[in-house]
């Protein structure tokens, strides 16, 4: 809803850039994620952000969508039924005013896999440690994503880590792996903005 990247683009710039491995996360649709993997000659992951009555959740390695709109236990149970991996993305939120989260609750958190524990689009370090620190905490493994929407972003954080076979050997690998990041400037929000009234979502 709120990107213009065409498909094709997203190939090149991956190709171009060395990356062999590619999270497809859109907001609450799997669609765009299933046409990448159709094409892309690497690795896609089929995910979904996915929008729950309490904030965000990631679902990985999925084979359906998952409705919006859900409580956190019930979008839960429909990505497990997938066999598919649950994860938190930018826990902390991107903004001071959102750093409260009602998905950090320890009930919430024992039925997570993975932590977000930076975001490029996410701008306070404080956040990013306060990711870091709960994923410690829980026991969870550490992630990292672009949260990219404009062809540039991809890749400004990622993951080195081992090949994978399923989700399961997927978490086990990513547990192994290393994260990099740099920040993506605040001047992007205004290219998904400016998506979003094109497409009539604002």
């Amino acid at each position: 809803m709120d990107c213009y990247t065409p498909l094709e683009s997203v190939i090149d710039h991956c190709l171009n850039t060395g990356i062999n491995c590619l999270a497809i996360s859109d907001h609450n649709t799997i669609a765009g994620a299933l046409k990448l993997q159709e094409i892309a000659p690497f690795r896609v992951i089929i995910a979904e952000e996915i929008l729950t009555q309490f904030g965000e959740l990631m679902g990985l390695f999925l084979t359906e969508e998952v409705p919006k709109g859900l409580s956190p236990e019930e979008t839960i149970a429909r990505i497990r039924k997938q066999g598919g991996l649950v994860g938190i993305p930018h826990p902390f939120g991107r903004w001071l005013l959102q750093n409260s989260n009602k998905l950090l609750s320890g009930e919430t958190l024992s039925q997570v896999d993975i932590i977000e524990v930076f975001n490029s689009r996410t701008p306070f370090f404080s956040s990013s440690n306060k990711a870091r620190s709960l994923a410690l905490e829980y026991g969870k493994v550490a992630s990292a994503g672009s949260d990219a929407h404009t062809l540039g972003e991809i890749g400004r954080a990622y993951v080195e880590m081992p090949e994978f076979g399923g989700p399961d050997d997927f978490l086990s690998c990513l547990s192994q792996g290393k994260i990099f990041g740099r920040r993506s400037s605040p001047l992007v929000h205004l290219a998904s903005t400016w998506a979003k009234m094109r497409k009539g979502f604002c």
